[in-house]
């Protein structure tokens, strides 16, 4: 056969390397269609697929939305529904894809370049050649059920977003941005009540006019075998060509040569109402048009002044508005790349009655800020700090290239010539030349004296029960309109609909697809070394073991390093938290947000925060500290660094510093108060969030810090605390030096390093310092877990059940709770891992019963052997009982069986195990990571995914079957599971009366039942209503990552 690579139709464009990455980038496009592939060359074990499409729609019908949907319903060789999914899983790949206002994406995330290939063409002529059936349309976009309500996994969807605080601003904002004729200006989402007269057709006018060859870019990262993918790419063009629109034809390119978007001639505030019952606080978003998102010296000069104006609490609107004035709780900023990039300043948690004076101050502070000198010695140091973040994040994400990639594509010049900037970091060189006159003009330009749109968000608690009353009337209206005999025909459509879409995928076509080898996979080693009393974990004998022992040290402080090749150092110490007072563990809230932003002592001298902070920026890449979460356990405390290898001592210094020279300031920790204070309405708006938040209040007991740093529990403490400061400010002192001696010993420190070791000098003895005045002499706490943790009701699940009404959502959310294993070696968890894959496969039993039928956005299992606990999450259903119902019948259905286990998916909830460990080093920092949480944090041995792979394999049929009727049953059944749902009002009587009829005694309360003070009384003059004032929500801090940290795995719902 001739070679590939003389024959192939693609021709190389560019190929080249970063400066400062090891990633080779290389362009091709086809000379027969116009399609173009950008591959990133980067070792490890992951392949991942960005098919990328420019999409341009001038309305609100979301047709770009359904298409993201309906592709995955089957294509012209593979006219199943639920096909490219089910082999995707086989090959070690996870399909998903996302809707922006610009383009879509479809994504394709493997373990190994052998599955990638195998499922690369099949997914492409989904993408190109979809069915588009009106059956498809019917049950994934929207229908009518026979009860008469409005439901389609589409439709659920935006129905859980479209009157959300963030999408009502945004969606208005952008409306003044843009005139009609802008693309921009539209909700690609689509409206509700666009939805609900969209059709099939439209869809397919719209997929013909867009999903063409010659607008897809297909962007692949990983180690990719460059012959074999053209010729694949090559194979699959000639597939399709007949059924393309032809390649010659004039095609409009979209964006580029669309009406391109006028200048703002004038500034505009408007207000928009949010429903929301909590009308305190609200927020402010202000947008710009930008300069040129290819003009790569202006962006990364925007870049780099935000950082300067907003990207820390020395930075000059945070710094005033938050840490002095305190009149928003965060200054946010955002940048979207298009022809004209939009400038985005978001200020959240204002009071809602000073919604007009802060948005004045804060362009008064930006014209200030123009008018006189700039600090340039900080402004230097943000453009030196902006490079090296690029340079790690280079390094250490696996999709860093992809964002720019796809805005060259969409907005880049056709030759190249844009795409080659991602070659090199020299418009940073090139800034730090800039003059203080030239930031200022260049301020005053797109900022500070530019035309912009304001956006005041305000909670309306009559427009929440307006949206409610309106709504119920609508489907009212709409069920007597159809009747009883409507509904019925209705009913039957439906049914008639998922049985066409619902046909049998032929066994023979799955077995055609073999299950790839691994051998493509390669997974990351890193080398293991010990120091201290880590070394009572196993002696080493390793090239790396020598070089830290070599150091010549006898320090006893727990260190466990990782060798990777890495040109920074990530060090972390993780703090036990056993020593806290209970009844002070909610003042870890303070304690976390106040270590990076308070005054420190130094030689005697007194370092005010801002210095603090600015010298921190100067001397690291990243620093936070958290919760230990992304480590697998949320019940210690992480401090984190990342840091050039030459600054590893000052990294360890600064450590020191900010654990005991920290002040405990009167004025930054009242600042610090009112700015968690007034995060809680804004936190307590998210149904998800707020599911989970009631989870920990109730399934964890006083002392776990997770609970005690919720949201339920910052409602009442804080506000009682911001009391305390302003009339006892030393007592709230005394109990946070009470805190910082409590964490800060020796026997709680566990210190993890991340690096280059044969390039690290002084790997332990760096740490000498550090230890001058520890009690070296005590021997190492157990460290905490969340086992150990959980209350009587999370011990033994099968009492509780609530329904949680909360005005800010329009769906609902369901979480339910039962006993699993609580230990790695449990007989019980190879099975439990594999019948889990199993049913939260895509297009799996669970997808296709509830998902595919359109009861809910989707569903998934976490099981957390650190907890002891497994759940089954409901995420944003128009009826979550009815999807509880039907996932439990889903899982009855194998315990009986009546249902039949499926050969070729059992080989995929294989392959997606395989995937989730692949997933676990995607970098060579998260790699290091795992290894540290497999060794120290869950005390495994470092082999342990490849002794529980082999397990995994030899698991049987009865054996899943077991698992499922004994562990994952459980988790519907009364008396044994506990369940928490959170839900629009309108939806509360139709679950109560669901869970009542399956046998739960569900509660009705509103989030305020589940505050806890810990102990901390209200004054004798503090006002009744203050313990219960509203049903505020949004992002729950650690509730969430907390329970889904802990598990080894969990599929997420998909965006698609």
């Amino acid at each position: 056969m001739p070679s590939v690579m003389e024959t192939t139709h693609f021709k190389t464009l560019q190929r080249f390397q970063a400066d400062y990455s090891p990633s080779v980038l290389t362009q091709y496009e086809s000379e027969r269609t116009g399609m173009r592939v950008v591959v990133v060359d980067q070792e490890g074990p992951k392949v991942l697929g960005f098919f990328t499409l420019a999409t341009e729609i001038h309305d609100d019908s979301g047709a770009p939305h359904t298409l993201e949907h309906l592709c995955f319903m089957g294509s012209k060789s593979y006219r199943f529904k639920g096909v490219l999914d089910k082999l995707a899983t086989r090959a070690y790949s996870n399909t998903n894809a996302w809707t922006a206002t610009d383009h879509t994406a479809y994504t394709l995330d493997t373990a190994g370049w052998e599955g990638f290939i195998q499922i690369l063409p099949v997914y492409l002529e989904h993408v190109l050649l979809p069915t588009l059936t009106d059956a498809g349309c019917y049950t994934e976009v929207h229908h009518v059920d026979g009860t008469g309500h409005d439901a389609g996994v589409v439709y659920s969807e935006m129905q859980g977003v479209q009157n959300n605080q963030g999408e009502l601003m945004d969606l208005r904002s952008r409306r003044l941005l843009y005139p009609e004729e802008v693309g921009f200006r539209y909700e690609t989402g689509g409206m509700m009540e666009q939805l609900r007269i969209l059709t099939a057709d439209r869809i397919r006018k719209f997929h013909r006019e867009m999903y063409q060859p010659k607008n897809l870019c297909l962007v692949i990262v990983g180690e990719v075998d460059h012959e074999n993918l053209l010729h694949i790419l090559d194979r699959f063009e000639e597939s399709i060509i007949g059924d393309i629109p032809s390649p010659d034809a004039p095609f409009k390119r979209p964006w580029v040569e669309s009406k391109q978007t006028p200048p703002l001639k004038k500034s505009i505030i408007e207000t928009v109402e949010f429903p929301e019952e909590d009308e305190s606080s609200g927020e402010i978003m202000v947008s710009y048009l930008g300069p040129n998102c290819n003009d790569v010296l202006q962006t990364a000069a925007l870049n780099v002044l935000l950082i300067y104006l907003a990207g820390s609490s020395a930075s000059v609107l945070e710094n005033i508005i938050v840490e002095k004035e305190q009149i928003a709780s965060a200054v946010y900023y955002s940048t979207d790349d298009r022809p004209d990039v939009v400038i985005t300043f978001t200020l959240s948690s204002v009071a809602t009655e000073k919604l007009s004076e802060v948005e004045r101050r804060l362009h008064e502070l930006l014209r200030e800020t123009a008018a006189k000198s700039l600090d340039m010695d900080y402004m230097l140091e943000c453009v030196r700090r902006q490079k090296r973040q690029l340079k790690l994040y280079a390094e250490s994400s696996g999709s860093f290239f992809t964002e720019s990639i796809i805005g060259d594509f969409l907005f880049g010049n056709r030759d190249g010539s844009t795409l080659r900037s991602l070659g090199s970091l020299k418009e940073y060189e090139e800034l730090e030349g800039w003059t203080d006159n030239r930031w200022r003009d260049f301020l005053r330009k797109w900022i500070s004296d530019a035309s912009h749109i304001s956006i005041l968000g305000v909670p309306s608690a009559k427009l929440s029960r307006k949206i409610k009353s309106e709504e119920k009337a609508r489907v009212a209206k709409q069920k007597k309109d159809l009747g009883v005999e409507g509904l019925k025909r209705l009913e039957e459509k439906l049914a008639d609909a998922k049985a066409e879409n619902d046909r049998e995928i032929p066994k023979g076509l799955l077995e055609e697809f073999k299950v790839p080898s691994t051998d493509s996979i390669h997974f990351i080693h890193t080398t293991t070394a010990r120091s201290g009393a880590a070394r009572k974990l196993g002696r080493l004998d390793n090239k790396i073991q020598r070089i830290v022992d070599d150091d010549h040290s006898d320090l006893p402080l727990f260190i466990h390093f990782e060798h990777i090749l890495t040109s920074f150092v990530h060090l972390s110490l993780v703090i036990s938290t056993g020593s806290v007072p209970v009844s002070l563990r909610p003042l870890l809230s303070i304690y976390l947000e106040n270590f990076f932003n308070t005054p420190i002592t130094r030689d005697g001298k007194r370092i005010e925060f801002e210095q603090v902070v600015i010298e921190l920026e100067k001397d690291t890449v990243g620093y936070t500290i958290e919760s230990g979460s992304s480590i697998s356990n949320p019940e210690v405390l992480r401090v984190k660094f990342q840091v050039e290898l030459e600054k590893y001592e000052t990294a360890i210094r600064w450590l020191k510093e900010m654990l005991w020279q920290s002040i405990f300031d009167e004025t930054r920790l009242k600042a610090t108060t009112t700015k968690l204070l007034a995060d809680v309405p804004e936190e307590k708006r998210s149904g998800n969030s707020m599911a989970y938040a009631v989870d920990i209040m109730i399934h964890t007991a006083p002392d776990s810090i997770g609970r005690a740093r919720s949201t339920l529990v910052k409602a009442l403490y804080l506000k009682r605390i911001r009391r305390l400061l302003q009339t006892e400010p030393h007592t709230v002192i005394s109990q946070l030096e009470e805190i910082r001696h409590s964490l800060c010993r020796f026997e709680n420190f566990r210190i993890l390093v991340v690096a280059d070791l044969e390039k690290l000098p002084k790997p332990v003895s760096s740490w000498q310092p550090f230890t001058t005045d520890l009690d070296l002499t005590q021997p190492l706490k157990p460290m905490d877990t969340r086992l150990s943790r959980l209350s009587p009701a999370g011990k033994h699940p099968g009492k509780l059940s609530y329904i949680v009404p909360m005005p800010t959502i329009d769906s609902s959310f369901a979480l339910s709770t039962a006993r699993g294993p609580d230990s790695y070696s449990h007989p019980q968890v190879p099975a439990l891992m594999v019948a889990i894959a199993y049913l939260d496969a895509v297009e799996g039993p669970l997808w296709s019963a509830v998902r595919g039928t359109g009861l809910a956005y989707g569903t998934s299992f976490t099981r957390s052997v650190d907890s002891g606990l497994i759940q089954f999450d409901v995420y944003r259903s128009p009826d979550a009982y009815k999807a509880f119902a039907a996932s439990k019948k889903v899982v009855e259905g194998f315990v009986s069986g009546e249902t039949a286990f499926d050969a070729p998916a059992l080989e995929g909830a294989i392959s997606t195990i395989v995937v989730g460990f692949a997933n676990e080093q995607a970098t060579m920092a998260s790699a290091a990571e795992r290894s540290f949480v497999r060794q120290v944090v869950r005390g495994l041995a470092d082999d342990w995914n490849d002794r529980m792979l082999k397990k995994v394999r030899e698991v049987g049929v009865e054996e899943i079957r077991e698992v499922l009727r004994s562990v994952v049953l459980p988790v519907f059944i009364p008396g044994e599971a506990d369940v928490v749902v959170t839900c629009a009002p309108i939806m509360e009587e139709g679950l109560v009366k669901g869970f009542q009829e399956a046998g739960f005694r569900p509660e009705v309360r509103s989030l305020a039942f589940f505050q806890d003070n810990y102990g901390l009384k209200a004054d004798d003059d503090e006002a009744d209503g203050e313990d219960g004032d509203g049903e505020e929500d949004g992002e729950e801090e650690d509730e969430e990552d907390d329970e889904e940290g802990d598990s080894e795995e969990s599929v997420d719902g998909e965006e698609k």
